[in-house]
C-alpha cells in the first residue's frame, strides 16, 4: 500500500454530486491491524518532523490545515497525535469558538484571516470560517447577530458565501499557502457511545456539555449542510478529505498521510549555502579551533 493511495482515497474535489453516504464512517480501507496503523503513523510522524524543519528553513511555503466535524469526532486528539513530532515553534493551533462581539462587527472571514500561518509554518484551524455556512445555516438566529444589512440577506446568501470562501482559498494558494481540509466523518451511533463515555468516566466529564445533545438533535440538518459545503467548496487547489472517524486510530493515520503528501509535493529543501557563506563559515571554524578553551 502506498501513502498516496490512502491520501487520495478520501479526497473530494470538484464533485457537485458527492454524497456523504459514499464514505462509511467505520471504514478502515485495506488495514486490518490497529498495530500496523500505529507503526505506519509513527513512521509518518517522524517523516513529518523532517519535512517541517525544511519548510521552516526554506521559508517560502505555509501549510493550513482545517478541521471540521460533529461533536466528539476527535478533532483535538487527531491534531495532538498527528502533530506530535512537529517543532512547536513552527506550528500553531487556533480553536474557533462562538464569535465575540468584536468579531461579529467584522466580515465573516476576518477572525480567521488574522490567524493565517506565516511562511515556513503550519497553521491549524480547529473549526474555521466554515462554521459560517454550517452552524449559522442550521441556526439562523446566529445570522441575525451579525447585523448584516437586510438587503444582503437574500436567498443567494449561502451560494455567495461559498463563492467568497473559494475565492479566498484561491487567493491564499496563489500566495504560497497550501490548504488541506478535513471533515472527520463520525456515525451517529459512534457519537452516542462517545458522549455516553463522557458521562460515565469522571475524567471525561469536563468534555460534556448540554449543547452537545442539543446539536445532536439536529444531526440530519448538519449532515445535509455538510454535504452541500463539501460539494461547493471542494476544489483542486483546496480539497476536502472526508475521513472515516469511527476508529480514532484510522482517522489519525489518514490525516497524517494527507499532511505528508502535501508537504512532499513541495520539494522542500534546506537553503543552499553559497561560496561567500562557506568562506565565512570556514573563518568561523578556524577561529573556534584556535581558541585555548
Amino acid at each position: 500500500m502506498k501513502r498516496i493511495e490512502l491520501a487520495k482515497h478520501y479526497r473530494v474535489a470538484e464533485n457537485k454530486k458527492f454524497k456523504l453516504s459514499d464514505i462509511n464512517p467505520a471504514d478502515t480501507w485495506k488495514l486490518k491491524s490497529k498495530e500496523h496503523a500505529r507503526e505506519w503513523l509513527d513512521e509518518g510522524v517522524a517523516r513529518m518532523a523532517d519535512l517541517q524543519a525544511k519548510l521552516y528553513a526554506q521559508n517560502q511555503w505555509a501549510l493550513l490545515l482545517i478541521f471540521q466535524a460533529m461533536d466528539a469526532a476527535g478533532k483535538d486528539g487527531t491534531i495532538k497525535h498527528v502533530m506530535s513530532g512537529v517543532n512547536p515553534q513552527g506550528c500553531e493551533v487556533f480553536s474557533f469558538k462562538a464569535p465575540s462581539a468584536r468579531e461579529l462587527d467584522h466580515d465573516f472571514l476576518w477572525r480567521t484571516n488574522r490567524c493565517l500561518p506565516e511562511r515556513g509554518r503550519i497553521g491549524i484551524f480547529n473549526r474555521s470560517y466554515y462554521e459560517e455556512v454550517l452552524v449559522v445555516r442550521v441556526h439562523r438566529e446566529f445570522l441575525q447577530r451579525q447585523n448584516l444589512p437586510p438587503s444582503l440577506v437574500t436567498n443567494n446568501l449561502w451560494k455567495e458565501r461559498f463563492e467568497d470562501i473559494n475565492a479566498c482559498e484561491r487567493y491564499l494558494t496563489r500566495n504560497g499557502i497550501v490548504i488541506r481540509k478535513f471533515f472527520l466523518h463520525l456515525s451517529k451511533v459512534e457519537q452516542k457511545q462517545r458522549l455516553l463515555a463522557r458521562l460515565e468516566e469522571p475524567d471525561k466529564n469536563w468534555k460534556f456539555s448540554v449543547p452537545d445533545i442539543q446539536e445532536r438533535a439536529r444531526w440530519n440538518d448538519y449532515q445535509r449542510v455538510y454535504q452541500e459545503v463539501l460539494r461547493n467548496t471542494a476544489t483542486d487547489f483546496a480539497p476536502w478529505y472526508v475521513v472515516p472517524a469511527d476508529h480514532k486510530w484510522f482517522a489519525r493515520l489518514v490525516v497524517a498521510e494527507v499532511v505528508l503528501e502535501a508537504l512532499e509535493s513541495l520539494n522542500l529543501q534546506y537553503p543552499a549555502v553559497g561560496p561567500a557563506k562557506r568562506k565565512e563559515l570556514a573563518q568561523v571554524r578556524k577561529s573556534l579551533e584556535a581558541e585555548n578553551a
